[in-house]
């Protein structure tokens, strides 16, 4: 029996020795390895925090050992934040790491402009002190910013405006404000926007060239009946509407924002130079308020990437030229309920991959579904006055990229002129529809269809064509002179290709 007991003894004593060596650790020598010696987080604008980046910390040793402290160069008045292993903070202390393992620390800022000297903002991640002492870098930039955003009540309650009527005849109201008056927007800041920012009845918003807008997730912007939106880019300095996520990942990323809504009755809409992208819809504009004037003029300008339609048209009146839509997950124009459409060396260029497209790069119809009343269900229709284009490209990664639909109880009324249209129907199934019939010239003249385009790169928003293009010198002299450069002021007026620009011999 008591070799049994002794036995037992020295096994608990061989086991108690195993214990104290599994959690013995020794001090950091200043041999950690790190996956980075350098952490850049992308730029931020002011109190808004930035994405979190990561880095490990390596014990590549087979010793269990103890880093003494994990601290901020800049301690608690830093603008970075940390995570070391599950725990947030600016400092840390007695952080173990077992042999032949990492840890991971995660790092966040959240900087104030008014505070800091330069905009490229760095402090440093310390690993223990002294002799040895290591360190990661951490380095971001942050914007200036002007901030709109709706206002609370004494009872916490945001701001409201009314963004239409539900089928009970009740107000929809979303989070948003009007601003007080005419406005100018400059490119002194950016604007960062949170909710919907309107512009109120008869009043005037003015964007000036080289202006940065940047709309927050369920926000954008509204023009009221009789006011007005101007954009003011130029060739060198384009106004630029997107998102508020500055990291490269949502570079090209649809339906980060609302849209742009030019409502009923607001009227005189001018853009010129501008990029608009990463929305659900690129702009929206509701029916005319006059036949004779376009509601929208829009002018060698771009939208890129959103999630529905690049321009959704209500019975509205819209000029445009050196314009590209492309990369829509509808269509990117949708010329629908009538109206007058008149497009001149305008490139819609629809090859989505977010999804599969219902409809085709160019949608022309002159109706729309009623909604309340005795005809909910219904058809309501529209004069379709004009749909006329010239000189453009329609083209995608569909087999039929332009679809006309028209009800016969109203005018429907269009012509394409010289373009390049992407129309394969192998099966017949258009053969007898005379909305198709490509030998109508009082419909259809000059047109190249299925030709190729030759784009630059579909992928990257690059849109110009090459010099294999059946666009290139195709285009109508005569039009073409009325809009005499193209979307990069090339002269086109010689040889004028269709299209929003003149081709280009690619690089190898």
């Amino acid at each position: 029996m008591l070799r049994y007991l002794f036995l037992i003894f020295i096994v608990f004593i061989t086991l108690q020795s195993c214990n104290d060596d599994i959690f013995e650790t020794s001090p950091s020598t200043g041999q950690l390895t790190f996956s980075k010696d350098t952490v850049f987080l992308d730029t931020v604008f002011t109190n808004t925090s930035s994405s979190t980046r990561t880095f490990k910390v390596y014990n590549k040793s087979n010793a269990h050992i103890n880093i003494p402290s994990i601290r901020l160069g800049k301690g608690e008045q830093s603008f970075y934040r940390l995570n070391v292993n599950g725990e947030p903070g600016k400092s840390f202390e007695n952080i173990d790491i077992l042999p032949k393992d990492s840890i991971y620390v995660f790092v966040e800022a959240t900087v104030d402009y008014t505070k800091v000297n330069d905009p490229l903002y760095i402090d440093e991640v310390i690993f223990d002190q002294g002799d040895n002492e290591q360190e990661i870098k951490l380095i971001t930039l942050v914007q200036d910013a002007y901030f709109l955003f709706p206002e609370r009540d004494a009872d916490g309650i945001k701001e409201k405006i009314v963004w239409g009527i539900d089928d009970e005849g009740e107000e929809i109201l979303v989070d948003g404000f009007y601003l007080d008056g005419n406005t100018t927007w400059t490119n002194e800041k950016p604007y960062v926007i949170y909710g919907y920012v309107g512009v109120n009845v008869g009043n005037t918003l003015t964007i000036n060239k080289g202006a940065n807008i940047h709309f927050h997730e369920n926000s954008g912007l509204l023009v009221e009946k009789n006011g007005s939106l101007k954009i003011n880019g130029t060739l060198d300095e384009k106004v630029i509407i997107q998102g508020d996520r500055l990291e490269p990942f949502y570079e090209d990323i649809a339906g980060q924002w609302g849209t742009i809504w030019l409502r009923a009755g607001s009227k005189e809409h001018m853009i010129n130079h501008a990029v608009i992208k990463n929305n659900i819809i690129g702009i929206l504009v509701d029916t005319i308020g006059s036949e004779a004037q376009p509601t929208l003029t829009i002018q060698n300008s771009e939208i890129y990437n959103t999630s529905n339609f690049g321009i959704f048209a209500r019975a509205a009146n819209i000029k445009g030229s050196n314009l590209v839509i492309a990369n829509n997950g509808q269509s990117s124009l949708a010329c629908t309920f009538g109206g007058t459409y008149n497009f001149t060396h305008a490139t819609f260029a629809n090859f989505w991959s977010g999804g599969i497209r219902e409809f085709p790069a160019v949608l022309v119809n002159n109706f729309q579904l009623s909604t309340g009343g005795n005809d909910s269900g219904g058809l309501v229709v529209n004069d379709l006055l004009a749909a006329n284009f010239t000189n453009c490209i329609i083209d995608g990664n569909q087999s039929v990229e332009f679809l006309l639909q028209n009800n016969d109880q109203a005018a429907f009324n269009f012509k394409f002129k010289n373009n390049l249209l992407r129309f394969l129907d192998p099966g017949g199934n258009q053969s007898n529809n005379p909305l198709y019939d490509f030998d109508d010239t009082d419909k259809y003249q000059d047109n190249i269809f299925n030709g190729e385009s030759d784009f630059e790169d579909v992928n990257e928003n690059k849109f110009r064509i090459g010099d294999a293009s059946d666009a290139k010198a195709n285009a109508d002299q005569s039009a073409a002179q009325q809009v005499p450069f193209d979307l990069l002021g090339v002269n086109r007026v010689v040889s004028p290709d269709m299209g929003a620009y003149q081709h280009i011999i690619f690089e190898e």
